[in-house]
């Protein structure tokens, strides 16, 4: 607890009453005064806002620094302003304001006197029927939010006006409510709006506070409800805004609580035990971390919306309490005159005189202190403060510019960095408005690392004050505090002022003593020009690309460009020259192919830059190269046969261009020596094995240049014979196609069929040709002579001389052929006659023995039925075995296991040899018992026919 008399006493702000101007006769300003029964104000949004418990509210704006006043005593009043001079007003001309007032008298505009000329006109408007009792003035919206009565009673309504909207010439009323949700009366006691117009909360003297919550400013899209009930009068509501999480402080007579209001259910916490009066409450800036600050008759208390923080003895009963610019404001009772009071802090007697202290609570001393009679209360706007009294007076408190002794106050004081840069700020917006900007710059360069860059540079964009800037902007990168968009603009002085040494001494620092964002310049200089600077940059910091983009767009030095692409890691030498290869290659041919067969067989960095994994130089695919000689088929060439040379397993695409660039040029070669040398490489690159994989793009490329050689091989190796023998007939040559024939006709006879239709259909002599066909098919027997006939009569020219010999021959042949088969069925018809003879023998035979032997029928004799039965058998097992037989081959054939068949199979006895071991009859050898079984054979299958 720190006692405020132990602190040092400092006058950091002067007090001036506001006062009107000046009259046309030069007689002195007298003091300004307001109407009187103002009771309420509020200020924000660059307006103080006035209401009075009798009448209304007013809001006083700042265009002007001439002041007039218009209205009779006890009627509706306002202030006008107008720009003009000083005169009368002293240091108070700060206070450029407009009024507009809420009233309860309807007085209009035409009512109020203006000074002459001044063209500020101002109106008066009804707010409530009867008074207003609360203001809230919200700082970042124009929206005032007012509680009064219009009727007698406890019935209190909330209005929320849009003061940049009119309604028939008044500020725009969007919504009423009634203050009070249910029918409870009661009084309300103090009123907050939070800053984002979703939430709004009104305390009552029965202990109650009623959160709104969703657009404050419309009734549909918001909802009230009681947040808080106790049995002590809130006196105090603040909310707080941490990122997303807001709270809301109350504070009563006897408490103080936080509540989550980011939470569902609102959960809250009790911070104290002890509370304080109306208006002894008030939030802190972010210098004091947002806390609440409660004012009791004793201390002051800070808290966090979850604990109690720090405390300071300040003693006296505590009336109002404000929080301006990191200074704590209090205005309190002279001891020396007033009692305590309870509650009401502000209902003093007018002839009381009250201390107004303004704390500096971080550098613990009073900035300013002073006795009034009678504060209404105190306002801050325009970096001012107002003071209003009951008498209507307005004093304003502006800040002395004593910068060198606050500056010398704050290190005896050991303050820390943030209160130092936020008074040398206040030192160099001083003497900025005073015109002094090379003092002011010096000022700001002290808050390097604290002061948002962009507040100072924004003052010194003007042409007129480079220098300034540039010397800020150098200071910001020296600390390493400047980003791409400070660099930017430094370079940008620096071009505007043509420093050229400046420029050089900035960017030619050494690596450590780098504070700007290197590739952020390296734009700028070569946007505007200073392209060696630039290219110095890239190279030096390694930015690869734009010193190659550079180089090539810019400067034009393609030689260079391409030795440092030579230099480069593996990695980027390939990226590079995929990236600007076909620009080099156009302006340096010879040099970027040499480059290209270093990078695609053995590449090591000419600079020296072998990283520990580059002993074993790399290369790349040079397949992805080839898109580069797009212009350049004798480099392309080059670089394709070396390739082939060196690597024997270079991709196919290499081969399949080198294959078509000879093509190429073996079809646009006139010279008959060199046409025979292309010739030459392309048939031997075709016959090097590469393009069995790729056999019908290779064809299509021999296709398309007409090379006949080239085609016949590829033929030749696909095997495709009938293409050959085509592709000889397209080209009329007769000799070619009787040869390819004659090679591949025993692997494929149709070719002599083809080539006997071919000669057919051709009308010239082809008789010899024709005759050797013939000869081959009769040989060979290919073709039926009908047929033959039939496709030698499409030949005009064909006589019957071509074919004769051939008709002859096959004639003969016939001849001889019928001949020896009207012997075989001569023979055949003998043999028949003979074999039917023996069965008629046999069937008689066999039915007389049956008869004699008793039998009752042919199949079942007795003496015929047991060799009968043996030869049924034998047959059976003739047929079981043919059946397995076939059965073994189908399985064998379509079984993945051909041993286990065979086993299985061996198994059955299939591999047995069947033999039927019959008694002999006696008198019978084994020759006449097979005549025997033969004859009973016929016999029964006689029978069963």
């Amino acid at each position: 607890m720190a006692a405020y008399l132990q602190w040092r006493r400092f006058v950091f702000f002067d007090r001036e009453t506001v006062r009107e101007p000046s009259g046309p006769d030069g007689a002195a300003a007298k003091p300004f005064a307001l109407p009187p029964g103002i009771a309420v104000c509020d200020s924000g949004r660059g307006s103080l806002v006035f209401g009075d418990i009798l009448c209304g509210a007013g809001r006083c704006g700042l265009p002007g620094s001439r002041w007039s006043r218009g209205c009779s005593a006890g009627e509706s009043w306002a202030l006008l302003a107008r720009a003009g001079g000083s005169s009368g007003l002293g240091n108070a001309a700060a206070f450029r304001c407009r009024l507009c007032l809420l009233s309860n008298k309807t007085q209009s505009a035409a009512g109020c006197v203006g000074a002459p000329g001044s063209g500020v006109a101002l109106q008066n408007f009804q707010a409530y029927k009867l008074r207003v009792t609360h203001l809230y003035q919200l700082k970042q919206h124009s929206i005032l939010v007012s509680i009064g009565e219009d009727e007698e009673g406890i019935n209190p309504l909330v209005k929320v006006w849009n003061l940049e909207k009119r309604d028939g010439g008044n500020p725009l009323c969007t919504r009423i409510f009634p203050a009070i949700p249910g029918n409870k009366p009661t009084v309300v006691s103090c009123l907050t709006v939070h800053e984002n117009l979703n939430f709004m909360a009104i305390g009552f003297a029965d202990g109650s506070v009623v959160l709104t919550k969703g657009d404050i400013t419309r009734d549909r899209h918001s909802k009230t409800q009681i947040l808080h009930e106790g049995s002590y009068p809130v006196t105090g509501l603040a909310f707080r805004q941490s990122g997303k999480t807001t709270h809301l402080f109350v504070v009563t007579t006897e408490n103080i609580q936080s509540y989550m209001l980011s939470v569902k259910d609102y959960p809250h916490l009790e911070l104290d035990t002890h509370g304080c009066g109306l208006r002894c409450s008030s939030l802190s800036d972010p210098s004091q971390d947002l806390q609440f600050i409660v004012a009791g008759n004793e201390c002051v208390y800070l808290y966090q919306p979850d604990e109690r923080g720090p405390c300071f003895a300040f003693e006296g009963q505590k009336l109002i309490v404000h929080w301006y610019r990191g200074y704590l404001i209090i205005v309190s009772k002279d001891r020396k005159t007033s009692p305590k009071s309870e509650f009401a802090g502000n209902e003093a007697q007018n002839s009381d005189k009250q201390v107004l202290n303004i704390y500096d609570l971080c550098n613990k001393f009073i900035a300013y202190s002073s006795i009034f009679d009678d504060i209404v209360d105190v306002l801050a706007e325009w970096g001012s403060l107002y003071v209003l009294t009951r008498d209507g007076k307005i004093h304003m408190l502006f800040r002395k510019n004593l910068f060198e002794m606050a500056i010398n106050l704050a290190k005896s004081h050991h303050l820390d960095s943030d209160g130092l840069s936020e008074i040398f700020r206040q030192y160099g917006d001083h003497l900025y408005n005073k015109g002094n900007h090379d003092g002011a710059i010096q000022q700001y360069i002290r808050t390097i690392g604290k002061l948002e860059p962009s507040y100072v540079i924004r003052k010194f964009l003007d042409a007129q004050r480079i220098h300034n800037l540039t010397a800020y902007l150098q200071m910001l990168h020296l600390q390493s505090l400047a980003n791409a968009d400070h660099t930017t603009l430094l370079l940008n002085c620096y071009t505007k002022l043509k420093d050229s040494s400046k420029l050089e001494e900035f960017i030619k620092t050494s690596e450590s003593e780098v504070h700007f964002d290197v590739e952020t310049a390296i734009k700028v200089l070569r946007q505007a020009g200073y392209y060696s600077h630039a290219v110095y940059l890239a190279e030096k910091h390694e930015h690869h690309e734009w010193y190659l983009k550079i180089q090539l767009e810019d400067i034009k030095n393609y030689q260079e460009a391409l030795h440092y692409i030579g230099k480069l890691p593996f990695e980027q030498a390939e990226s590079n020259m995929k990236r600007y290869g076909k620009i080099l290659m156009h302006h340096v041919p010879n040099e970027t192919t040499e480059l290209l067969k270093i990078l695609c067989t053995d590449y090591h960095p000419s600079g020296g830059n072998e990283g520990p994994g580059m002993l074993e130089g790399k290369k790349v695919n040079s397949e992805e190269f080839i898109p580069i000689f797009a212009n350049n088929s004798r480099e392309l060439k080059a670089f394709l046969e070396h390739m082939t040379e060196v690597q024997a397993d270079s991709p196919q695409g290499v081969y399949d261009t080198l294959l078509e660039l000879r093509l190429q040029n073996w079809a646009h070669e006139q010279d008959e020596q060199t046409k025979e040398k292309l010739h030459n490489e392309a048939l031997t690159l075709l016959k090097s094995g590469r393009f069995k994989t790729v056999f019908d793009k290779a064809l299509v490329l021999c296709q398309m240049h007409n090379f006949k050689d080239g085609v016949l091989y590829l033929y030749e190796q696909g095997k495709l014979f009938q293409q050959i023998m085509h592709y000889h007939m397209q080209n009329e040559q007769y000799k070619k196609v009787i040869e390819v024939c004659e090679l591949y006709g025993d692997q494929e006879a149709c070719l002599w069929e083809q080539a006997l239709s071919y000669f057919a259909r051709k009308e010239e002599n082809c008789k010899e040709y024709i005759a050797a066909v013939l000869k081959h098919i009769e040989n060979k027997n290919l073709m039926p002579p009908l047929l033959v006939v039939q496709t030698l009569a499409h030949n005009s020219t064909a006589t019957l001389s071509v074919i004769k010999d051939y008709l002859v021959n096959k004639l003969q042949k016939q001849s001889h052929q019928i001949e020896q088969d009207e012997q075989r069925i001569q023979k055949y018809r003998e043999e028949t006659t003979r074999i039917r003879r023996e069965i008629e023998e046999l069937k008689a035979r066999c039915r007389n023995h049956c008869f004699e032997s008793y039998s009752e029928s042919d199949s079942e004799c007795p003496t015929c039925m047991p060799e009968n039965r043996k030869v049924m058998d034998m047959i059976r097992a003739q047929e079981q075995k043919r059946d397995l037989h076939d059965q073994f081959q189908h399985q064998l054939k379509c079984s993945n296991d051909g041993f286990s068949v065979v086993a299985d199979y061996f198994g059955r006895g299939v591999f047995n040899k069947l033999t039927l071991i019959t008694d002999l009859p006696s008198g019978k050898t084994a020759t006449t018992i097979e005549a025997d079984l033969q004859r009973e054979l016929l016999i029964h299958s006689k029978r069963s026919t």
